[in-house]
Formats: C-alpha cells, sequence, structure tokens
C-alpha cells in the first residue's frame, strides 16, 4: 500500500516533469487517434519501451482540457495496489483540478488495474492508458471491457518521421531532382541501419540500445514470465536476429538450441513478440490448422537492435530493407504473410477474407536474381488471382508485364514517404 501523501508527491512530482518536457516531434499516428478522443471508449496506445507512447500521450494531453496524469514506472509505485487507485485519484484531482480525461502510462504494471478503468469510464469518463506488453493489456481489457476499447500501436520513428527528427523537409517532387534524390536515398540508408528509436536518433549512443534491450529482455521477459533459462532465451534472441526475414520452424530453432521440447521456444517468441522485440509472420495458407505447422519468419522491430542482439558485424542490406518494409505494413495496420510455394514471395497482404496485394523486396533488381524474385512474384499473383504485383527496391523504379501481369518497381522510400 502506498499512502496518500506519498501519492500526492507523486502526482506533483510527475505533474512537473511533464511541464518541464520540450516540444516534441508530431507523431503519424496523432492523426489517427485524435477523432477517437470524442469516442466513449478506453484507448489503448501499446509499443516497445521508449518507441515514444509517453510523447504521443502528452501530444494528446496538448489537445485536451480537463486532464490528470500518472505513470506507473515509478519507482514509488512498487508496493501500490488495486485498492490504492481511489487514494490515487483523490491525489490526481487535488493536483489537477476537476478531470474529465485520464491519461495513465504501463498501467498494466498493476494488477487489476482494469476494474478501476473500467468504474472511471461507467463514470462517464475518458481513459487512455499506454502499455508495452500487448497480451497483458489485450487479455486484461478484454475481460472487463470487451468492446468498451480501442487499441492503437505504437512503433519507432517511421521514415517520414526519421527525416523530421533530422530537420529535412521533404515533398514528392524532390524525387525528381537528382541531387535532392541522393540526398534522400543517403538518409534512407542511414535510416536502415539507425532505426527510428527516437532517443537514440537524439544521442546516437550505442550503448543506449544496449541498456533498452537489455530492460526488455529482463523486464519485460525473463522477471515478468520467470524464466529460468536466460542463457536459452538469449541465444534465441541472437538467432532470431541473425536470421531475421528467413524461414524458420520451431522444431529447426529447439534443435540448434539443445532442447528437448519446441513447446518452450513457442512460448519464448510469444514472450519477444507481446513486448514488441520481434514479430512473427506466417505463411498464407487457406487451412488455418495447417498454418500452425508450416516454417514462419521471424523480424525484429527496429534495426538498431541487431548490433546488440545478432550475430552479424556488418549490417545486411537486403535483410534491414526487408524488415522495414514489414515494419512499414505493420504500422498501416495491414495484416501480413509471406507465401512460398516452389518459390517464394515475401509478402502478400490480406483485406477481409482476401489477399489483396503482393510484395516482392530486393535491395537491387538485376540479372542475377530478377528471375528468382519475379517467378515468387508471379507465384503469389497467381496463387490469389491478383493482376498487379509490386518489387519494392532501394532505389529503382520500372515496370514491366510478365505472363500477362503488371509488375510494378518503387524504391522502398518512396513506397514508405508516399506508398505510390
Amino acid at each position: 500500500m502506498v499512502s496518500q501523501e506519498v501519492l500526492r508527491q507523486i502526482v506533483a512530482t510527475q505533474k512537473k516533469g511533464l511541464g518541464e518536457k520540450k516540444d516534441s516531434l508530431r507523431r503519424d499516428i496523432l492523426g489517427q487517434v485524435l477523432p477517437w478522443m470524442k469516442d466513449k471508449r478506453v484507448l489503448i496506445l501499446s509499443g516497445l519501451r521508449r518507441s515514444g507512447k509517453s510523447t504521443l500521450l502528452g501530444q494528446l494531453m496538448t489537445e485536451t482540457k480537463g486532464w490528470g496524469y500518472a505513470n506507473f514506472e515509478d519507482e514509488r509505485l512498487l508496493d501500490f495496489r488495486a485498492q490504492d487507485f481511489e487514494l490515487l485519484n483523490e491525489a490526481l484531482i487535488e493536483g489537477y483540478g476537476d478531470i474529465r480525461t485520464y491519461f495513465f502510462d504501463e498501467i498494466q504494471n498493476i494488477e487489476k488495474f482494469e476494474t478501476f478503468v473500467r468504474r472511471l469510464q461507467d463514470e462517464g469518463k475518458k481513459v487512455i492508458i499506454t502499455g508495452s506488453n500487448a497480451s497483458l493489456l489485450s487479455k486484461e481489457l478484454g475481460t472487463r471491457l470487451t468492446g468498451r476499447y480501442r487499441s492503437f500501436e505504437v512503433y519507432p520513428f517511421s521514415f517520414s518521421e526519421y527525416l523530421r527528427a533530422k530537420d529535412v523537409a521533404v515533398e514528392k517532387d524532390d524525387w525528381y531532382d537528382s541531387r535532392a534524390k541522393v540526398k534522400l536515398l543517403g538518409y534512407y540508408r542511414d535510416y536502415l541501419v539507425a532505426g527510428g528509436l527516437p532517443e537514440y536518433l537524439k544521442n546516437q549512443d550505442k550503448e543506449y540500445v544496449r541498456t533498452l534491450f537489455e530492460n526488455i529482455l529482463y523486464k519485460d521477459i525473463i522477471t515478468r514470465y520467470s524464466i529460468r533459462k536466460e542463457k536459452t532465451i538469449k541465444e534465441l534472441v541472437n538467432i532470431l536476429a541473425t536470421t531475421a526475414g528467413s524461414q524458420t520452424t520451431y522444431n529447426s530453432l529447439r534443435k540448434a538450441l539443445g532442447l528437448s521440447n519446441a513447446i518452450t521456444i513457442k512460448e519464448y517468441i510469444h514472450y519477444l513478440e507481446n513486448s514488441y522485440l520481434f514479430f512473427e509472420l506466417l505463411r498464407a495458407s487457406a487451412s488455418a490448422k495447417r498454418q500452425v505447422s508450416l516454417p514462419r519468419k521471424v523480424y525484429l522491430v527496429d534495426p538498431a537492435f541487431h548490433e546488440v542482439c545478432g550475430y552479424n558485424f556488418t549490417p545486411n542490406k537486403g535483410r534491414n530493407l526487408e524488415n522495414a518494409v514489414l515494419i512499414d505494413l505493420k504500422r498501416k495496420g495491414l495484416e501480413a504473410y509471406y507465401y512460398a510455394d516452389r518459390n517464394e514471395c515475401d509478402f502478400v497482404i490480406k483485406e477481409g477474407a482476401k489477399m489483396t496485394q503482393a510484395i516482392q523486396v530486393c535491395y537491387e533488381l538485376d540479372e542475377s536474381n530478377k528471375e528468382r524474385e519475379v517467378k515468387g512474384l508471379l507465384e503469389a499473383m497467381d496463387a490469389f488471382r491478383l493482376d498487379e504485383g509490386l518489387i519494392l527496391t532501394f532505389d529503382q523504379a520500372d515496370e514491366f508485364r510478365e505472363g500477362g501481369k503488371r509488375i510494378k518497381v518503387l524504391p522502398a522510400p518512396r513506397w514508405s514517404l508516399w506508398a505510390d
């Protein structure tokens, strides 16, 4: 239990800290969230630690009147229990006055938080919460607030945000100016290595990335799930980071790590995905039952982590480009799979019950790989009866027909910025 006086102090110091924050880069996702501020549902902003969720909360606050804020990452709240919520509410009202909207950071740290959130909602209050564990948030809120919440996922900076963080203004016409295009490609080349972690882009301190990675691994995974085989999960992370984008199975990973049971691998990857560090990509299949047993791909949330949790010592350009495209697809809220039969297609997009897009990613399309890349794309297009396919490269643009189908080749940075 936390005393009323300590809660008052916490509210006061956290409020002061909000006032001292400098202006921050306006996130692209803000435009998606703002319309929902007038809705009665609870809003959930979930994502990787230090990906900008708290900053997004601050930006929502500037658009809101009559709000209160609490951050449950504060170490003074380690003994906070569900029964303390009413005391906290009193402290918040003392500190902020009449509150119509509540902002709660990392609230999933508190057991049974959903009962308090439900009560606030029943009282006509708007509640916005953040969290860095997808499973915990969906599990708890799904029980108490079925149909009464709307969730958004927050990722590290997109390429557009990366450019704004670098104070680089860009217009679509710049792509047709040779000098401007060369500069833009240079920025994208750097982005594929540096990634979009906001704080890392400010300080370029690799130790920051290492510390963040270790905090996620230990705090959000090893400690939260009481994992005893620390060495095993670290080795698994290294393998996944090194082979990102390659087909793999739980059983092959089990053998590589010398384990007797593939269920352990499945659980560990589930934990890694819940923390937003990695993402699984399933193979497209008409049978959901068969899909579970098929090989899957695993991608890393941000390329900055490659240097601290993989075995590669030099950037893999093709892998980083494919990884960046996958995260862009997730930012857009698209449901992606990969396709494989005789050949392979990197991504197929599902909308409703139908596959609507086929996308191949290739850093450079040349005579040595064009036949393979096109075959994989055409195979996926035939399988899902698509007339048009897309190949994303680093800087090539083209359009041609193959087998009666239209294939567009676009530079990934242009696609990322303008999606044309």
